[in-house]
């Protein structure tokens, strides 16, 4: 194989990995926005709710959701919407 072959065969590998990271990047940003649409429906929101950037660097990138930090006032909410759901309250 000559270097210009190698090159292209590598170049594809790295296209290839980018496009597997734009797919888990936007599978992670999708999840975040049914989260925030369910959350929204039952009266929660979570303001740090996003996808963890840290998690998106690297070699291999493996997306995280992070929940992020709410007050008490929201994590309460969050409890009594969990509660209603577990006791089959709420629809």
């Amino acid at each position: 194989m000559e270097a210009t072959e190698r090159c292209a065969v590598a170049a594809d590998g790295v296209r290839g990995a980018e496009g597997a990271v734009r797919d888990a990047v936007r599978e992670a940003e999708d999840a975040v926005a049914r989260l925030k649409e369910g959350l929204a429906g039952v009266g929660v929101t979570l303001p740090s709710l996003r996808v963890d950037p840290v998690s998106c660097a690297g070699n291999e990138p493996t997306p995280l959701v992070d929940l992020g930090r709410c007050n008490i006032d929201t994590a309460l909410r969050l409890c009594e919407v969990l509660a209603e759901k577990g006791s089959g309250h709420g629809g």
